[in-house]
């Protein structure tokens, strides 16, 4: 066996995937610029460690489970007034995750509020830190389910295990005493576990309606508020507005 084949068959072994993909390039560059024995296995070592990390980003934003992918640099600011670039980009730091914080986002449809989740979300993804996104409706099903589904159990476990959770559409769907009940458990199991971040079409004075219990829906808030930031977000649907005509 030749020597590059044996490289790549013990880069296999030692699951150096960096090495085993491009010992020819990295062989090439060192005869090139005439580089030592040290500098050669730091530029492999480095590879190695680039390589794992993206492959950790890639794994970490397949399981956040975003439905589209949306960032910050595409959030029209002079459309939503609500929010300003300045607190946006001071969120962006993510200090807030590990002081096991909540952000809210209120308002009517089409002004935003997923787009800045999952923009925020997108970038805790990349700052290293384990998100999960889930809609009010699914998150439901998932718990209601969780005992006789695989999928679902899978899925609850993995929103337990999150620095982040975001719930979207919180409002838009009723939901029964049971799902509220549920909802009230995920809720105690995150706190202080995790940050939230929760989107919805109805304020606060109207969640006792929603949950159908007024004392579960005080506890739920007393979980969610003890640490939260809230963003009130208003004016008209982006989505209508600039919406795109067949003719």
């Amino acid at each position: 066996m030749e020597k590059l084949e044996m490289i790549r068959e013990y880069s296999k072994l030692l699951k150096l995937n960096y090495l085993k993909t491009n010992v020819d390039k990295i062989l090439e560059t060192a005869a090139v610029k005439d580089m030592s024995y040290q500098d050669m296995l730091l530029s492999i070592l480095k590879g190695e460690i680039s390589l794992k990390d993206k492959r950790a980003q890639e794994k970490r934003l397949k399981d956040a489970g975003f439905p589209v992918i949306k960032k910050i640099e595409n959030f029209d600011f002079n459309f939503q007034k609500s929010i300003t670039k300045k607190q946006v980009n001071r969120l962006l730091e993510m200090d807030w995750i590990d002081r096991m914080h909540n952000l809210i986002f209120l308002g009517p449809p089409g002004v935003g509020k997923t787009h800045l989740a999952i923009s925020i979300g997108y970038k805790a993804v990349e700052d290293g830190y384990k998100v999960s996104f889930v809609s009010m409706d699914k998150l439901m099903h998932f718990l209601k389910t969780k005992e006789i589904s695989r999928i679902s159990k899978g899925k609850v476990n993995k929103i337990l295990s999150s620095n982040l959770v975001i719930i979207d559409e919180l409002g838009y769907l009723p939901i029964t005493r049971e799902e509220a009940n549920l909802f009230f458990q995920l809720i105690t199991a995150l706190h202080e576990q995790a940050s939230l971040i929760i989107t919805s079409n109805k304020g606060f004075e109207e969640w006792a309606e929603l949950m159908g219990d007024a004392a579960l829906t005080t506890a739920i808030l007393d979980r969610i508020a003890y640490r939260c930031e809230l963003f009130n977000t208003s004016g008209k649907s982006f989505r209508l507005e600039h919406r795109e005509s067949i003719f």
